[in-house]
């Protein structure tokens, strides 16, 4: 079975935590193989077509001892609350960690927000 890749860009925004865009199920493996840990998806479920669904990721990141946690952020309107949700799933995830979003702006920005 052929296996479709995309390139996944981090930025490392605190140490082993990284933002980057939409990760996707094939990219576990690779993530996995590479040692992380956790993963927050801050990006709202069906936000785009082909977007896959949080449970569904989740699901796929079990089977390579990651776990996902599902905070959707509005990218219009961060809040306080969704930093200290972030913050607080960071605190209990492992390390290497990564947050994602659409493009990793999202991502980035959130996390600032909750420094």
């Amino acid at each position: 079975m052929k296996q479709d890749y995309h390139q996944i860009r981090m930025l490392e925004v605190a140490p082993q935590v990284y933002a980057a865009g939409q990760l996707f199920e094939t990219d576990l493996k690779l993530l996995a193989a590479q040692g992380t840990r956790g993963i927050i998806n801050t990006r709202p479920d069906k936000e785009s077509e082909g977007q896959p669904l949080s449970a569904d990721l989740a699901k796929a990141a079990e089977e390579y001892g990651i776990t996902l946690v599902h905070i959707p952020v509005d990218p219009a309107a961060i809040t306080a609350e969704d930093a200290a949700a972030v913050t607080q799933a960071a605190e209990t995830l492992g390390r290497p960690l990564i947050v994602c979003s659409r493009s990793g702006a999202l991502s980035t920005k959130i996390w600032e927000t909750a420094e």
